[in-house]
């Protein structure tokens, strides 16, 4: 006799037996939302619908409209794309690259002019849909992998399945291409229905829906940000590690060391260029400095000020954040809550007022505001004045806007953005998201340094990436020269930090879906100890031990 389960799916009670899976049962209770079910949580672990069942539990199933059901929905197409080039050209070689818009960009090198590979590919993978096929990842030998993909040529993915210690593998298989996947996949190839091809400099933009299953048209034209990417890819070849294969490589042959005293020493060229460029031109009294959450933004500011310094400019900084109106002024959400990440909330016009002031010689008293009493100190002004060689710097989340200085000529103005835009990749055909970075840095330097628990900052990122999505991306095109914070070793120095605080996330919270994902990235990699970093890194502001006072 079989074992029966208790399953509740989608609020229904249902009794079933062991092994069914749950596409199986999805009849009995349907999933009720605009978009078809791609995948579920059960006991609050993402699996595909494919799953099969073998213990009781609470089943909900997702769709494009959340981060995980858009989450799948994306890995699932990139697979068809892989393999819909794999059957047009099975020559070509492909990586995977940033995020551009609502897509991927796929560096291609094939032998059929890219401008002809397009259209043809975009054909195949909708014939790939169409046929609808049935999409299970299978286990099989690690020995088997190994050697399948030995003979594919892909020896990105060869190197790390060497470096596993797993006895298995985990693989898909989409008409002739067979993939390594890291997390479930759509059931069936029919469901990945809508996508989008676009040319691009040296490959193809693999466009993805929006959660309401819409495009943005035409790939957004981010030169600034597009050529700080492949800068980072340059870094990274330079470096010799553009992938977590060859970064482990070097942590087994005893060489990260100096990985890091190169990778260090490329931010600090990048950050003299910064200054010299703002050294050659006499007009500039304003530097402007903004990025998303954890970006480094701090330390990036500090270590900026010292390469001015060494140019004989002494920055002096204004602080936006004695610019917040008084809480009874702040505008407020559609909810209710008080809004203080909106530029509203900042008195621009008294901030433009004094920076006109200073800028022309003049003495000012600027506010001091008290966030626990959320006014301005009555009793409390700090004067200040520039010398010749003086120039403003500020940090903040709207320094990109123009709104936020109107009143300052723009060719007085020097916008900077930073952020942390990953260019390592796990292999050629599976990329880390561009956020996580920034998410595992903030993740351990709130647990450290804050006070707060994985699963509170988890739960609280959706809502600091919807901020951003509203008030720094809009604005990063703005910036005149931007700079990417990561280093290629930061991962392995952050895992034992964030594997350590991930585990204290419990299996019933909301946030273990996210946490059991980052913790299954971190386990790719093997460890840095943070001896090594200097101690005026930008990773000491998230790690401890910086050379600066924060």
């Amino acid at each position: 006799m079989k074992l029966k389960l208790k399953i509740s799916l989608n609020g229904k009670k249902i009794v079933t037996e062991a092994g069914v899976s749950i596409a199986d049962l999805l009849p009995k209770s349907p999933h009720k939302e605009k978009h078809p079910a791609i995948a579920a949580l059960f006991n609050n672990r993402l699996v595909g619908l494919y799953h099969d069942l073998r213990t009781s539990g609470e089943i909900r199933t997702i769709d494009l409209a959340s981060r995980e059901g858009a989450e799948v929905y994306r890995r699932t197409a990139s697979l068809i794309f892989f393999a819909a080039l794999k059957e047009v050209d099975p020559k070509a070689k492909v990586e995977v690259g940033q995020s551009i818009g609502n897509g991927y960009f796929m560096g291609v090198t094939s032998s059929i002019a890219l401008d002809k590979l397009l259209e043809p590919v975009e054909t195949k993978m909708l014939e790939i849909v169409k046929k609808n096929l049935a999409l299970r990842p299978i286990w099989i030998p690690i020995e088997d992998a190994i050697s399948y993909f030995e003979k594919e040529g892909r020896f990105d993915r060869v190197r790390l399945l060497k470096q596993m210690r797993r006895s298995e593998a985990q693989v898909v298989d989409i008409a002739k291409y067979r993939g390594y996947v890291y997390g479930p996949v759509a059931q069936r190839t029919s469901i990945i229905d809508r996508f989008r091809l676009h040319r691009l400099h040296h490959g193809l933009v693999l466009e993805f829906p929006d959660t309401d299953g819409k495009f943005l048209g035409s790939v957004p034209n981010m030169p600034g940000l597009f050529d700080t990417y492949v800068e980072t890819r340059k870094w990274n070849e330079l470096i010799g590690v553009e992938n977590i294969a060859q970064l482990n490589e070097h942590c087994i042959k005893g060489q990260t060391s100096d990985l890091i005293k190169v990778a260090e020493a490329l931010h600090e060229k990048k950050i003299a260029a910064i200054a010299d460029e703002i050294y050659r031109n006499r007009n500039i009294k304003l530097i402007l400095i903004a990025g998303p959450s954890s970006s480094g933004k701090t330390t990036f500011t500090k270590r900026l000020a010292i390469q001015l310094r060494v140019n004989g400019i002494e920055p002096v900084l204004i602080s936006i954040d004695n610019y917040y109106l008084d809480r009874k002024n702040t505008p407020k959400r559609e909810d209710g809550t008080l809004d203080f990440e909106t530029i509203d909330s900042i008195d621009i016009t008294l901030f433009n007022k004094h920076v006109r002031a200073l800028l022309a010689g003049k003495e000012v008293e600027t506010p001091v505001y008290s966030f626990p009493r959320g006014q301005r100190d009555p009793t409390r002004k700090l004067k200040m004045k520039l010398a010749p060689n003086q120039v403003l710097i500020t940090e903040g989340l709207h320094g990109l806007n123009e709104r936020l200085s109107f009143e300052i000529p723009r060719k007085t103005k020097f916008k900077i953005y930073v952020s942390a835009l990953t260019q390592l990749c796990i292999d050629d055909h599976n990329r880390i998201l561009t956020s996580d970075s920034r998410l595992i840095r903030r993740l351990v330097r709130d647990r450290l340094f804050r006070g707060s628990l994985a699963a509170e900052t988890l739960m609280m990122w959706p809502s600091v990436r919807a901020g951003e999505n509203i008030h720094i991306f809009p604005f990063q095109e703005e910036a005149d020269v931007m700079f990417n914070s990561t280093l290629v070793y930061e991962p392995a120095l952050l895992k034992s930090y964030a594997e350590r605080f991930l585990m204290e996330v419990p299996h019933e919270h909301p946030a273990f879906v996210e946490a059991l994902r980052l913790f299954r990235f971190l386990d790719l990699l093997i460890p840095i100890m943070p001896q090594e970093v200097p101690h005026t890194s930008i990773l000491r502001e998230f790690v401890g031990g910086s050379a600066f006072r924060y």
